[in-house]
């Protein structure tokens, strides 16, 4: 519009131009009706000036302006007062018409989803973790927000809380405590990812989980190749013990049968079991217990002499063989049991220990090396094809223990057998060794 017609009211005019009272077209002033409304009139110029912006140009003297100036000046007394009087009370319209606006800005229209009941309420909260101190939900570590805690809230957004609940599961075979936040069994086993289809479930699939939780057994469905008499089955089962799996495959375990694994024990995905028919018998056989031997030192016999005084005997005792054929073979034979049925009686030697004299008089000096050597090759212990003669010089028993000697001549050693020689020589000369004996002249 032209301001040659009218201009708006206001502090400053369209054309930035201080508030001035309306013109005639002839450049006259009209008459301010709204002025009683008011009270008097106050001219521009009397009113306190508003700080002009870096863009407000000041008003130009002389013309129009000047002239609505003057007119205003003119026609009001006590309008400041009442001016006055006014804004206060603009001021707090103003203000609560601002705090209405943060107000309706900062409510946030909210649906709250806690373990699977809904509602919609209306919040000031800035964020995901005031809105559940606000309502009283407490959350534990095992507890599912969505969308997670310290997350910014703003009208329509929806949270939701699942609380965990522990389920003591043994899953084929295994034990251990975990959390999930489904309301059902079968809701568990998804979230668990426990593959369900042909498992055993020890409860119903539609059981409700309640927040103390529940305990589970699962078995899952396995795959078992079962080895018996010649054939191989192979079968699905969820069985828990390897017998349930032979029930299963229509196999029955006879007698002293068994199996490649205990079979009370859990079948594994993929096992391979092996049936072994097993027939068996048992055998009682007698053995002999070997004696001990007990010496004890004797200062009357020659050192290096040993004489058994008592011979031992060999105890006894009775042994149980089990003889089992495993799918036509024979094994090897397994001792179940073992009872003595005479005990072994221990022989005793007494050992001497007297220093063995080495010189006959009237017979050092002759070749005994040489008589040795005709007589038994020189060896100690030889004995005859007989058996009646033994030693370095081929003594019988009775002429060995006449000379003083005990036991055997061949046991002796060889220093007391030439010392017997020398002594059976001095009483009848060379005649013992009709053979040999002119060797012992050189």
């Amino acid at each position: 519009m032209s301001n040659s017609q009218y201009e708006t009211y206001g502090t400053t005019g369209t054309a930035g131009t201080p508030y001035e009272p309306p013109y005639g077209r002839d450049g006259g002033v009209y008459e301010d009706m709204y002025a009683p409304a008011y009270g008097a009139y106050t001219p521009v110029a009397d009113l306190p000036t508003e700080p002009r912006l870096p863009r407000q140009a000041a008003p130009r003297p002389g013309g129009r302006a000047e002239a609505r100036r003057a007119a205003r000046h003119k026609s009001t007394g006590e309008r400041p007062d009442s001016l006055r009087r006014l804004l206060p009370q603009a001021l707090v319209v103003a203000f609560l018409a601002g705090g209405t606006s943060a107000f309706v800005a900062n409510d946030k229209a909210i649906e709250l989803t806690v373990d699977g009941k809904p509602r919609t309420l209306h919040t000031f909260a800035d964020d995901v973790t005031e809105l559940l101190a606000d309502e009283g939900v407490d959350v534990g570590a095992h507890d599912v927000v969505a969308p997670a805690p310290g997350t910014a809230l703003a009208t329509g957004d929806e949270v939701a809380v699942h609380y965990g609940r522990p389920v003591h599961l043994t899953l084929d075979g295994q034990r251990r405590q975990v959390w999930t936040t489904a309301h059902t069994v079968d809701g568990a086993l998804r979230q668990l990812g426990v593959r369900a289809e042909g498992a055993y479930v020890s409860t119903s699939r539609s059981q409700r989980i309640g927040r103390a939780g529940l305990t589970l057994h699962v078995r899952t469905e396995r795959t078992v190749t079962i080895m018996a008499d010649g054939r191989a089955r192979t079968i699905r089962t969820n069985a828990a013990t390897v017998r349930e799996a032979l029930d299963q495959a229509g196999i029955t375990l006879r007698g002293q049968d068994t199996t490649s694994v205990a079979p009370g024990s859990f079948p594994r995905d993929g096992q391979t079991v092996t049936v072994m028919r097993v027939t068996g018998s048992k055998e009682v056989r007698e053995e002999s217990i070997p004696f001990a031997v007990e010496r004890t030192r004797d200062p009357s016999l020659f050192r290096g002499t040993e004489v058994v005084e008592r011979a031992g005997q060999p105890g006894a005792r009775r042994v149980t063989y089990l003889l089992r054929t495993v799918n036509g073979v024979k094994q090897k034979p397994r001792l179940v049991g073992s009872e003595v049925v005479r005990e072994p009686r221990a022989q005793l030697v007494r050992v001497g220990t007297k220093p063995m004299p080495t010189s006959v008089g009237g017979a050092d000096h002759l070749n005994w090396s040489g008589l040795a050597a005709c007589e038994s090759g020189g060896r100690p212990g030889a004995v005859d094809p007989s058996g009646t003669y033994g030693g370095l010089y081929q003594f019988d028993t009775r002429t060995w223990q006449g000379l003083g000697g005990a036991g055997r001549p061949q046991d002796a050693p060889a220093a007391e057998q030439t010392f017997r020689a020398k002594k059976l020589y001095v009483r009848r000369g060379a005649s013992p060794w009709p053979h040999c004996g002119a060797r012992l002249g050189g």
